[in-house]
């Protein structure tokens, strides 16, 4: 027999795990570039800046495509009962993985390209990139799964897990089914 789809989660459950994500990417961004200015012997900032990029990009990459292809989690996704899967509900493969990450950075990049392209002030880029968040949030609200654009293009889905029944008792609170043998 055949178990029951796992349904999607919520926007908002998705948006809380993202938040999450931000914080727990901030630790591996800072201790990447630390890596990479003290392997570099980088003294400015503006010093081998767009290596920099790509190896942060690299790096941040390598976290996404390990945890989503070794039980489809990060962290953040373990706490909020999150799970990446193929469009099917098979477990995501690396070229799949790699795929919604690359597609991943359509949230940021074309409001963001937009300011050198177009010489825009950093008030207004930081305005088209909160708008265009906005909208690529949204636009879940639009699909029949409650999925994400970049999750449809890469062939992928966010499903939620159901709450784990054991975790809910006391610390050291075992049921017994009958009373103590001596």
């Amino acid at each position: 027999m055949d178990s029951p789809p796992l349904p999607p989660p919520s926007i908002r459950r998705r948006l809380a795990s993202l938040v999450y994500e931000t914080l727990l990417l901030f630790g591996i961004v800072f201790f990447a570039g630390y890596l990479f200015g003290t392997l570099t012997q980088q003294r400015n900032g503006l010093t081998h800046r767009h290596l920099l990029i790509v190896w942060l990009a690299f790096v941040v990459g390598v976290y996404f495509v390990w945890c989503w292809t070794h039980g489809g989690q990060t962290l953040p996704m373990k706490t909020w009962r999150l799970r990446l899967v193929g469009a099917s509900g098979e477990t995501v493969g690396p070229v799949r993985a790699l795929a919604r990450y690359g597609l991943g950075w359509l949230w940021f990049v074309p409001p963001l390209a937009l300011h050198p392209v177009f010489g825009l002030p950093l008030p207004a880029t930081l305005g088209a990139t909160a708008a265009w968040f906005l909208v690529w949030a949204a636009a879940a609200r639009l699909d029949p799964d409650r999925q994400f654009p970049h999750d449809r293009l890469a062939g992928t889905r966010i499903v939620e897990l159901a709450r784990d029944k054991t975790s809910t008792q006391a610390p050291g609170a075992a049921e017994t089914s009958g009373p103590p043998t001596p």
